[in-house]
């Protein structure tokens, strides 16, 4: 049957990650060939997944023939489709960046690698929220190890924050389930969506409670101010390859605040109702102040990088505390855009950081680097996308999200404040821009300006290594130039999940 292809994009990532640390005595050629084939596999069930469900239709996987609510169900939606292909293409780019060296700096990046995969995808398909736990503390173990890989002491130092806040948000959601479980009988989501709209009045204060303990966990995943503090250490401070793919880290938490805020405590959840739209959007507008206001302070590039994941943090749950069907299409357009230029980001940092030699990304006035033109070239592409300048894709994204918010109360607010960060952003990127590439020096001992004839400060990375960056960017121009097919899917995916009913009886009917 077509829904078994709901857990392919679960499974296959544990065999392989299972066959990689089999294999751990091979070369470690046969290493890279086996994981890049499996991530390149993992684009292609992606995509014919989202291929069947563009339609509407919503596939449940039940997984031992248990019928829903007792049993685990996997559920394939748009919007889980929707992130699965996103972070499909993100880790192909990442692992192929990480080939090139990044992976012998310590053991088992790949089957840390896989394991991280089979950790967000069980995320997106997962239709029980105990079973979200289990696979957050899976990519969350991943991304313990592939953080830490290579060592050091400031890595070490960010990893230990990055473990022990994310312990803290883990005992939260045991929390947070637990209450559920005791009050209601049930952690199927379609199941609680159902039985929290029926919530008698003496459970409602604990109802409440448990969903806002829920808030915070998912705000923690995603960064949202005043929890986003572990972020710019921990990706500025990472490899290259893993700060790319961990762009995608924090919309986990964007999709489950999301998927768990639209399906269980939306419109139809009676006197829980909305639960967190008094939070969300003032969070958020706060969440992208103190991103860009981090650019600002930023001293090194990656540093820079990673606090501009915040502010997009900050824009796309802009985007979702809308709380209207535009709004959320908006973020869910925004979303792909932000992660793809985070990532380009991250490994176009790396790239400046090998050409620079000691001045590594400082922003100080250091020597013309090789292929500066062209490195230059790719960093002013990055900042106009992230910037939200005409005419890519940020600016695109951006856009949609100003004109959902016309016709909400604090239009005023959410116009201000994403107008002025957007020229702070312009700013801060200008200024570095400026002091890495404008105001390199040529070595004394030469006198040309033309640089790729300037012996370069260090030689082993090359041409080839700015091409992952390229293709990231080139999946940025891909939202531009199918804005509007994509803008469309977008709707549909909103209105989806603000019609909860279709997923609710596709779960439930299951077993019957």
């Amino acid at each position: 049957m077509i829904s078994h292809i709901v857990i392919l994009p679960v499974i296959w990532p544990l065999l392989l990650g299972a066959l990689l640390l089999l294999l751990q005595k091979q070369s470690l050629q046969v290493l890279r060939i086996v994981s890049i084939s499996s991530v390149s596999v993992l684009v292609l069930l992606a995509g014919w997944l989202l291929s069947i469900v563009n339609s509407g239709e919503i596939l449940v996987y039940v997984l031992g023939n248990w019928a829903p609510p007792f049993g685990i169900v996997l559920v394939a939606d748009r919007l889980a489709a929707w992130m699965l292909i996103i972070t499909a293409l993100v880790s192909w780019c990442a692992l192929v960046y990480a080939v090139r060296g990044t992976d012998t700096v310590g053991p088992h990046f790949h089957v840390l690698f896989q394991l991280q995969l089979f950790g967000l995808n069980g995320a997106f398909l997962t239709g029980d929220l105990f079973n979200l736990f289990v696979f957050f503390e899976i990519l969350l173990l991943a991304s313990y190890g592939l953080l830490l890989h290579g060592g050091g002491r400031l890595r070490t130092m960010a990893g230990l924050h990055f473990v022990i806040i994310n312990l803290v948000g883990s005992t939260l959601f045991l929390f947070a389930v637990g209450t559920l479980y005791g009050l209601l009988g049930t952690l199927n989501m379609a199941d609680l969506a159902v039985k929290v709209a029926n919530t008698p009045v003496e459970d409602i204060a604990l109802i409440r409670t448990a969903g806002l303990l829920l808030f915070a966990v998912f705000a923690l995943k995603t960064a949202l101010l005043p929890l986003y503090l572990w972020l710019p250490a921990a990706y500025a401070h990472t490899s290259a390859p893993v700060a790319a793919l961990f762009a995608i880290m924090t919309k986990v938490g964007a999709y489950c605040i999301l998927r768990v805020y639209t399906l269980i405590f939306g419109e139809q959840a009676g006197p829980i109702a909305d639960l967190i739209e008094p939070w969300l959007l003032p969070l958020a507008l706060a969440t992208l102040i103190a991103g860009v206001l981090g650019v600002l302070a930023s001293t090194y590039l990656r540093q820079q990088v990673a606090y501009l994941v915040v502010a997009s943090v900050g824009m796309l749950l802009i985007a979702f505390g809308i709380n209207t069907s535009a709004g959320i299409a908006a973020g869910l357009y925004y979303l792909p855009h932000s992660t793809f230029a985070a990532a380009a980001f991250f490994l176009l940092a790396d790239s400046i950081v090998n050409r620079r030699g000691e001045m590594s990304d400082r922003f100080e006035p250091g020597l013309i680097m090789v292929h500066q033109r062209i490195v230059g070239t790719l960093f002013f592409i990055v900042a106009i996308l992230i910037a939200g300048l005409p005419p890519l894709s940020g600016f695109v994204g951006k856009f949609l999200i100003l004109q959902a918010a016309l016709s909400h109360a604090a239009l005023s607010w959410i116009m201000t404040i994403v107008l002025i960060t957007s020229l702070f952003t312009i700013i801060a990127l200008a200024r570095s821009g400026s002091l890495l590439f404008y105001r390199a020096q040529a070595p004394e001992a030469t006198h040309t300006t033309a640089d790729d004839h300037i012996q370069p400060i260090i030689t082993s990375h090359g041409i080839s290594g700015l091409a992952i960056p390229v293709c990231l960017l080139a999946l940025c121009v891909a939202l531009m130039v199918w804005a509007g097919a994509i803008t469309e899917f977008a709707q549909a995916t909103a209105n989806q999940l603000l019609q909860p009913d279709d997923y609710i009886q596709s779960v439930l009917g299951t077993g019957k």
